[in-house]
C-alpha cells in the first residue's frame, strides 16, 4: 500500500528547513538547490510544492507567524501568561526563535530592492501589529480607554523595539542573552505604559 503523503506537512517541513538555511547562509546563498539538499529532497520535489524561491520565503514567513501565534495562544491558555511572557515569544531567546529572527533579518536585507518582498514585508508587519495589539488589549485594562492615536503609537513602538532587540540579539548573541532581552522588553513596556497614561491624562484635561 503506497504511503500517504501529508502535503501540508511536507510544505511546512521545507519552509522550516528554508528558515534554517537562510539563517545559516544568508538570503542570497539560500538557493532552492541548497534548501532542497538540506531538506533531503531533489530540487524537482521542492519545485512540486513551490514555484519559486519567493514562494518558499512566503511559506517560511507564514510558518514563523503561525508559530508565534500558537505560542501566544499557548501562553494565554496556561492561565499564568503575563504581557511580558507573551511578547517575549517573539524574541531570540532560544535556538528555534533565534533561527526565526535570523531568517527575518536576512529577509529584511533584501526588501528595499524588491517590490514583491516589500509587499510581503508589509503583510508580515500588519500581522505582527495584529498579534501584539491583541496582547496589549488583553493585558492592559486601560488600553481601550486610550485615544486611538496613543494606542497606535504604543503599538508601533512595541513592534519597532522588538524588531531592534531581535536584530541586536542575532548580530551580537553573546551581548544579548535571553534574560537581558526579556528585561529590556520589560523596561520598554513599563515606559510606554507610563507615557500613554500621561498622554491620556493630558487629553482628559
Amino acid at each position: 500500500m503506497p504511503k500517504i503523503v501529508d502535503h501540508a506537512e511536507r510544505r511546512d517541513q521545507i519552509a522550516h528547513v528554508a528558515c534554517q538555511v537562510v539563517a545559516n547562509y544568508g538570503f542570497e546563498q539560500a538557493t532552492v538547490a541548497r534548501i532542497a539538499r538540506a531538506a533531503g529532497y531533489t530540487t524537482g520535489m521542492v519545485a512540486h510544492y513551490f514555484a519559486s524561491k519567493q514562494d518558499i520565503v512566503l511559506a517560511a514567513l507564514r510558518l514563523i507567524l503561525r508559530r508565534i501565534e500558537e505560542r501566544l495562544t499557548r501562553e494565554r491558555k496556561s492561565g499564568e501568561a503575563s504581557l511580558l511572557n507573551m511578547l517575549s515569544e517573539a524574541l531570540a531567546v532560544d535556538a528555534q526563535r533565534f533561527t526565526e529572527c535570523a531568517f527575518y533579518m536576512a529577509f529584511w536585507g533584501q526588501v528595499s530592492a524588491d517590490k514583491k518582498l516589500k509587499r510581503l514585508n508589509a503583510w508580515v508587519h500588519r500581522e505582527y501589529m495584529r498579534l501584539f495589539a491583541r496582547c496589549l488589549a488583553e493585558h492592559w485594562p486601560e488600553w481601550s480607554g486610550w485615544p486611538p492615536a496613543v494606542r497606535d503609537q504604543v503599538l508601533r513602538s512595541v513592534v519597532t523595539f522588538i524588531n531592534g532587540l531581535t536584530a541586536s540579539a542575532v548580530t551580537s548573541p553573546s551581548d544579548w542573552p535571553a534574560e537581558m532581552q526579556i528585561e529590556q522588553l520589560r523596561v520598554q513596556l513599563d515606559l510606554l505604559r507610563h507615557w500613554a497614561g500621561l498622554k491620556r491624562l493630558k487629553t482628559a484635561v
